[in-house]
């Protein structure tokens, strides 16, 4: 392997992590709208093992390339105005990276209100698309900074369902410390693997419910040579991966 692949930093591994979620996807939208790593890693999908994932600019042009991060598409492939959008919603053509600000045990999310639903302590979204994407699309998360007050035993408001609520599929989340799934009987959510320099304690410790931990947890692969290439010199030269996530 490449040297150069083992300097990739925790921003990159989360970023490749996120590229991962959409393996297999095929001709659909990606709609990482949870951040810059999560965006990232949808381009990086595109640009390596993904090449019909639709992506666009953050606007409803679907881009004719990857398009870098904080700038706008050079050449259009085709155009998605929000009702052309809500119908793909609609048919599950789209898969949606969501950043919850709680998240439970089963993929049951809130971006709505902290504390109880009559009096909150603080008022964030609303729940936005969070109930179509849950119910209708492939959905996953990001979470910046893994802590037990996102990953809690019970949200203060369901915004977007879970396996135990008839999410259509929740497939991964993404932390700043791992990748969890829910590949489990009981659809709970499970230790996949951990970033490199994370260990099991440090994400049982970060999270506030009892995690479905297997005997071998392998570590989150690390981006090849190419793929740090194309993050560094094409979809992210400004480096705004390593605000979201400081080494």
């Amino acid at each position: 392997m490449n040297a150069t692949t083992h300097t990739a930093t925790r921003a990159e591994v989360c970023a490749a992590a996120c590229a991962d979620l959409f393996r297999g996807d095929g001709e659909i939208v990606a709609a990482a709208v949870a951040g810059f790593v999560p965006m990232l890693g949808s381009r990086l999908a595109r640009s390596t093992f993904a090449p019909d994932l639709l992506t666009t600019d953050g606007g409803p042009a679907l881009s004719g390339e990857p398009v870098p991060l904080g700038a706008s598409a050079t050449t259009v492939e085709g155009w998605l105005p929000f009702r052309d959008h809500l119908w793909l919603v609609l048919n599950g053509r789209r898969h949606v990276v969501m950043g919850p600000s709680q998240i439970d045990a089963h993929g049951n999310t809130n971006i709505s209100c902290i504390g109880e639903w009559e009096r909150p302590t603080r008022q964030l979204l609303g729940v936005r698309g969070g109930p179509g994407n849950t119910l209708l699309n492939p959905t996953s998360y990001w979470v910046p900074r893994h802590s037990t007050r996102v990953f809690t035993g019970k949200v203060d408001m369901v915004s977007g369902v879970g396996w135990d609520r008839g999410a259509h599929e929740i497939r991964r989340v993404v932390s700043n410390l791992a990748v969890l799934d829910f590949d489990t009987p009981d659809r709970r959510m499970r230790l996949r693997s951990v970033h490199p320099g994370v260990s099991v304690a440090d994400v049982v410790a970060a999270t506030g419910f009892e995690l479905v931990v297997p005997d071998e947890v392998p570590e989150t692969r690390l981006p090849d040579a190419e793929e740090l290439r194309i993050m560094r010199e094409e979809l992210d030269p400004k480096g705004l991966r390593e605000r979201e996530v400081p080494s």
